[in-house]
């Protein structure tokens, strides 16, 4: 397998892993908050994500070529799922400029 090739990979695994944090924080905070024990979801899917993300390095070290340049893609993969879904989460916020100049003013 080139260098080329095995950084393609590590870029699209770090797409994946980061579609997979960052899908699993959106399902927790819609559906964590509205559960009889919402601290017990957060933590546990924060345990749960974080330990599958860097399970998912880990096993990016495993493929041929430098291992810094192999992890800087994953990084960066995981980096450009992150813009985009803080992009995707920002588009259904309702403007509330109107409000925070009002309580701006509130004495």
């Amino acid at each position: 397998m080139s260098e080329t090739l095995g950084l393609v990979l590590s870029l699209a695994s770090g797409i994946l892993l980061g579609a997979f944090f960052f899908g699993g924080l959106w399902w927790t905070v819609r559906y964590g908050l509205s559960s009889p024990n919402p601290g017990l979801w957060f933590i546990g899917s924060m345990l749960l994500r974080i330990s599958a993300v860097m399970t998912g390095f880990y096993f990016l070290l495993g493929l041929p070529g430098e291992s810094w340049q192999i992890l800087l893609a994953g990084l960066l993969g995981f980096v450009i799922t992150r813009l985009v879904a803080t992009r995707l989460a920002g588009m259904g916020k309702p403007d509330l400029d109107h409000l925070e100049r009002k309580a701006s003013h509130a004495p």
